[in-house]
């Protein structure tokens, strides 16, 4: 067998970061059909199909995955190579690639990253979207990690590992003149119009059962999926919002909500999901050992 070519191997590896072909392309500044011809060689070399398609997404195969890792170790090394020839080691980055559930709280993001926040030698590439979406990023190798609020679905086929890296108290907030003085926080919630989480979500859920056992029928102002929005929407005095506190604790430092009450057994747990590498990113396991909560 003849010697691995590398120009094959860059042309994949960029194809397989990046996950779409006509963008790898236009940065390379070559042709589609070029790029497919490289990595056609490649494929007929190791005698693997290393790409397959789902519609117009290009997944990486079982093949590709493999291969990807030891392009990663290779072109890592490489660079490593360079750095200290050029006596620039210590300059080199490394990059973490997370994907944030789009409607999770920027807050809680911010939190889950400050200790990689502000580092030279430290790139994060964050991109939002919905959960089935970003899955397949990190089953593709595009992503490194995803943050969500409720664990994945686990099978014999998607073996996801859900790290929980927070637990939050959901709490009733809104603004001083709503919530005035004495009232009780039953009171509250039969009396004032409510800011809630949608009906698919884990708080709602707490939160339905909650009024039920009150005997409470609540007024709904609105529905949101988006904590930003509720965040909004509390402070623009629509209502009570049903919130972790970590989502408005900016304006509960400063005044401008407040906090009537913890609900009673309602809680939201924040959580990193990865799945098994190889060549698992060393930031990542560096932020999950640092924050993974302790599970009885």
């Amino acid at each position: 067998m003849a010697g691995l070519n590398y120009n094959h191997l860059r042309y994949f590896w960029a194809v397989a970061r990046d996950g779409n072909l006509t963008r790898t392309a236009h940065r390379l500044h070559v042709s589609q059909s070029a790029l497919s011809i490289q990595i056609r060689k490649l494929e007929e070399q190791i005698g693997h199909a290393l790409f397959e398609r789902s519609g117009k997404q290009l997944l990486l195969t079982e093949a590709g995955r493999i291969a990807l890792d030891h392009a990663d170790v290779i072109f890592a090394t490489g660079a490593e190579l360079l750095g200290t020839l050029q006596e620039q080691a210590g300059k080199r980055r490394l990059a973490l690639r997370v994907g944030s559930l789009a409607t999770l709280s920027r807050n809680f993001q911010i939190s889950f990253l400050r200790p990689l926040l502000g580092r030279d030698d430290v790139e994060i590439i964050i991109r939002s979207g919905a959960t089935g979406d970003l899955l397949q990023g990190l089953e593709a190798h595009r992503l490194d990690v995803v943050l969500v609020n409720a664990p994945p679905t686990r099978d014999a086929a998607t073996h996801w590992i859900s790290h929980p890296i927070a637990e939050q108290a959901v709490s009733l907030v809104g603004t001083p003149a709503r919530i005035g003085q004495g009232a009780t926080l039953e009171q509250l919630l039969a009396r004032e119009p409510l800011v809630l989480p949608t009906l698919h979500s884990s708080i709602r859920t707490g939160f339905d059962a909650l009024v039920d056992r009150l005997g409470i029928r609540p007024r709904i102002a609105a529905e949101v999926d988006d904590m930003a929005m509720m965040r909004l929407l509390a402070r623009e005095d629509i209502g009570l919002a049903v919130v972790p506190p970590i989502v408005v604790k900016d304006e509960l430092a400063s005044g401008q909500l407040v906090q009537v009450d913890a609900l009673p057994r309602l809680s939201e747990t924040f959580y990193a999901v990865t799945l098994p590498r190889r060549f698992p990113n060393p930031l990542l396991r560096e932020l999950v050992a640092t924050q993974a909560l302790e599970v009885p």
